[in-house]
């Protein structure tokens, strides 16, 4: 099959492509280095001509309000609009476990209009609602730094490693659509304050970790399921201490 995958020089995007191509379908990497790009449009309708699938893997290279906003809600309409005009036959967003419950952050507020647009596209869908990639921990602590010490909710987290995301990201978009949510994780569950601990101690990270209900977590305040799939979730295999020693170094 003919497949385009939106935001395929990126951590997740770049792991699918080489999935897909494979098992041997003709993959279109699509990202504005390579001359398709969902904002202004430019290469989109010519990438997308004669696609099946699309995979839509793109985030907003900023998380300001107003930015992400136009971001996702930009390149959702410029991308469904294309896919209606080609009869594209599956539509494949990803997105986060808990979008519906985190509105008081603006990047969940974006989200959620992304995964509107879709929903009223009219073209057959698929939003993977993933929880919080392992190798976004490193984030996390900066966005709830506070000098000597990270402040965070001990909500409970259930991180996926990007290599399992992938995997479940290629196995999703080959399938018929739901025209749903497909919820998947990782096999393990923290307190999120007691993981990022964790994490930094073995980073060497002299930090210490504040445990506080009241936390923010990008904007947003946490209750303790928050973050973590429902029951019928796909899970991940792979663990904290497998993913830790061959995580992306930067």
């Amino acid at each position: 099959m003919k497949i385009l995958v939106i935001g395929a020089t990126g951590l997740i995007g770049s792991k699918t492509t080489e999935k897909l191509r494979k098992l041997g379908h003709e993959v279109i990497a699509a990202s504005p280095s390579t001359g398709i790009n969902t904002i202004t449009g430019e290469g989109l309708a010519e990438a997308v001509s004669g696609t099946d699938i699309v995979i839509d893997l793109a985030n907003s290279p900023s998380f300001a309000d107003r930015d992400v906003m136009e971001f996702f809600e930009t390149s959702g309409k410029n991308l469904l609009a294309a896919e209606i005009n080609a009869g594209v036959k599956h539509h494949v967003a990803l997105s986060v476990v808990g979008t519906d419950r985190l509105q008081d952050s603006g990047y969940f507020r974006a989200k959620q209009v992304q995964e509107d647009l879709i929903r009223k596209s009219g073209v057959p869908f698929t939003i993977i609602h993933s929880t919080q990639f392992l190798e976004f921990l490193g984030g996390i602590a900066a966005s709830a730094d506070a000098g000597a010490n990270v402040t965070l909710s001990p909500a409970k987290i259930q991180p996926i490693a990007a290599e399992d995301v992938s995997t479940f990201v290629t196995e999703i978009s080959l399938q018929a659509p739901t025209n749903g949510i497909v919820e998947i994780g990782g096999p393990e569950r923290f307190p999120l304050s007691d993981l990022m601990q964790k994490y930094l101690d073995k980073t060497n990270d002299s930090r210490k970790v504040v445990a506080d209900a009241n936390a923010l977590y990008f904007g947003a305040r946490l209750d303790d399921l928050t973050l973590v799939p429902n029951d019928d979730a796909k899970l991940g295999t792979l663990t904290f201490e497998q993913w830790f020693p061959n995580r992306p170094q930067r």
